[in-house]
């Protein structure tokens, strides 16, 4: 516990004196403010970190793995370092982009892949390259300090640039200064990756610098290097996002603390609504390990709002449980105190009594695909990038298109929480050239044209580099959204969509647990399904069955497909609908759906392959028709066979 921490209230006791630490804790402490193992570690010739150094590794940026299709017993593995950006906002300038792009050939497996907290992931680079690839991003106005580890993660904003509206103008600038504001204060990061030169990419606001160290309530560690932190950083990682009202395009829910930017009639910033204890990673077969939804905790004006901040900060760096890593995310927290005993503790750090939220509107999920005015005259795009993937591949050209666009027209990104990249501050007379480009390289810029559960659908990267993952994630989720929307069509559902997210292991880094159908790796080519998430992602999915094989995806969900169709209300989507009548229900109908059909000697349902060009020309006589593609293949197949 930090010393300087509030007295706790009498039937409190800081979780992290009454049992063992972790050994991550000790690895932690041990490590002179990040320096070791791995400065040491660095100049070995080998392929790969220790254990100790692993832990450390990451407040740095980067983790280490090995691609699992390469395993041979009895051979070493083949290791690799997965390198992730610190991008508050998602913001992404040119030179930063152009050397992601080129490091990604240099020394990654010449992709790039866009995350969900918006940030840059390089895969499949070698412990001896790792220096000069983390150095390259810094000189190029990037950072990876604290993308990973056990402090504050990457601040997420709306990546919208309206320039017309301040709010959102308010969210960029707040997400810069809260990431400012936690950002690890050690030297290691730069003495270790840049040999000491400290690359300055602009200053610092003055307001975060003397919040950093203003104290008096007991959020700051005194005479140390991490004045915030302290010597044994956070439990575990922390999550923060700033948005607007209505906007949910950051999955506010999702994270430990939310900013929601307050502005009176003139647009003027007077502060914030602030929520808390959202978190979605659990384990299977662990009750005790849940998703959890955010909380509104209290309103805050923008004089104050950097305290309140450092206030659930210190709460959860004090009170957090360091002795069980599986209970230590501020969720945990929040859920054996309870809110109010949570919002009590906070004031004790904030120094003065908390103040009730502000009434918001409803929150709503939004993309921003497409071509949009951005209110100053100029344009922004934005552009569907399939799980983030950022690659070429046949006539798909998509890593070739951004970088023939950026270098000609030094246009800043912003990547989105739904793994997209925006494109702004466009002059209205490039727009053309930009589109000739997309168009050459096979990119589709109309969202419209886009397979609708392919555009509101996110994978993880899972096999073969993530050492957690179960299953398949990212490769399947092509073939398994082809196949629900095969079964769509075939049941007369051509014009729906809703959320769909997988995972290859329940820690959720795609976020399936708000999803309308959430698939979580459970064992080797099977899922644990959830249901009943929103369109808006503003309630949480529920575990609906826990192991179903890739296999029996279709005759799974054909009944409730059935049930939706047959019950849903005007305009009620696939999530709202599960949630409305409940599990129950859909098992009834289910159950009931099968006895039905269980006589009918065509149940046994046998899957082909066709070949892409073929599905597209089907898919376009489906959508010409108004007839599924079942019904049209089935049709063809009679005539070229001569049956009936």
């Amino acid at each position: 516990m930090v010393n300087s921490a509030p007295p706790a209230m009498s039937d409190d006791k800081p979780l992290n004196t009454s049992r063992k630490p972790s050994k991550v804790e000790g690895i932690k402490e041990r490590s002179n403010f990040l320096r070791e193992p791995v400065a040491t570690e660095l100049l070995q010739d080998t392929t790969h970190f220790t254990e100790e150094a692993i832990q450390i590794l990451k407040f740095h940026g980067s983790y280490q793995q090995d691609n699992r299709d390469n395993r041979v017993k009895g051979q070493e593995k083949d290791y690799q370092m997965m390198l992730r950006t610190r991008s508050p906002g998602g913001f992404i300038p040119p030179q930063l982009y152009l050397t992601l792009d080129k490091l990604s050939d240099e020394y990654g497996n010449h992709t790039m892949r866009a995350t969900t907290r918006q940030g840059f992931q390089l895969h499949g680079i070698l412990k001896k390259n790792l220096k000069a690839a983390i150095a390259a991003i810094v000189k190029s106005m990037g950072s990876t300090l604290g993308a990973c580890g056990d402090l504050n993660r990457n601040v997420m904003a709306p990546p919208a640039p309206f320039k017309n509206k301040p709010e959102y103008q308010y969210a960029w600038e707040y997400a810069d200064n809260i990431a400012d504001l936690l950002t690890p204060q050690t030297g290691a990061y730069y003495e270790i990756w840049l040999d000491g030169e400290k690359v300055i990419s602009g200053e610092e606001n003055p307001e975060v610098k003397a919040a950093r160290h203003q104290n008096g309530t007991g959020t700051i560690v005194h005479d140390s290097e991490e004045p915030i932190y302290g010597t044994h950083y956070m439990p575990r990682k922390f999550k923060a996002c700033v948005t607007v009202p209505g906007d949910n395009s950051i999955d506010l829910y999702t994270q430990d603390l939310t900013l929601v930017v307050i502005t009176n009639k003139k647009g003027e910033l007077q502060g914030f609504n602030v929520f808390a204890g959202g978190g979605l990673g659990r384990t299977h077969n662990k009750e005790e390990t849940f998703a959890r939804a955010a909380d509104p905790i209290c309103y805050v004006a923008k004089a104050d709002v950097y305290n309140l901040v450092k206030a659930v900060v210190a709460t959860q760096r004090d009170y957090g449980d360091r002795a069980e890593r599986r209970h230590a995310r501020l969720k945990y927290l929040i859920h054996d105190w309870g809110v109010d005993k949570f919002r009590s503790m906070v004031e004790k750090y904030f120094g003065k009594p908390l103040t009730p939220s502000k009434k918001l509107p409803e929150f709503k999920y939004e993309d921003f695909l497409g071509w949009h005015e951005q209110g100053d005259g100029k344009l922004f795009l934005g552009i569907s990038v399939e799980n983030g993937r950022i690659k070429d591949e046949g006539d798909f050209q998509i890593k070739t298109a951004l970088r023939e666009i950026i270098e000609q027209f030094n246009l800043p990104i912003r990547l989105t929480p739904h793994q997209n990249v925006l494109l702004y501050d466009i002059a209205p007379e490039n727009q053309e050239a930009i589109a000739d480009i997309l168009n050459r390289c096979g990119v589709v810029a109309d969202p419209n044209s886009i397979e609708q559960l392919v555009r509101y659908a996110m994978a993880c990267p899972a096999l073969p580099t993530c050492g957690l993952a179960i299953t398949e994630s990212e490769r399947a989720i092509p073939g398994i959204l082809d196949r629900i929307r095969t079964l769509l069509d075939k049941m007369g559902l051509q014009n729906e969509h809703f959320v769909v997210r997988m995972t290859g292991c329940p820690n959720g880094c795609a976020r399936p647990y708000m999803a309308e159908l959430g698939f979580v790796g459970s064992a080797p080519e099977s899922y644990q399904v959830w249901l009943g998430g929103s369109p808006a992602q503003t309630r949480l999915a529920q575990p609906y069955v826990e192991k179903l094989h890739d296999n029996d995806i279709e005759s799974f969900l054909e009944p409730i497909f059935a049930y939706f169709k047959k019950s849903r209300r005007k305009n009620e989507s696939f999530g709202d609908f599960c949630a409305r009548v409940g599990f129950d229900a859909i098992q009834d109908f289910t159950a009931k759906y099968s006895e039905d059909n269980s006589q009918d000697s065509g149940k046994a349902r046998h899957r082909i392959s066709i070949n892409n060009g073929m599905y597209v020309h089907l898919k376009a006589a489906s959508d010409q028709r108004n007839q599924p593609m079942s019904e049209i293949v089935d049709a063809a197949l009679k005539a070229y066979l001569g049956v009936e």
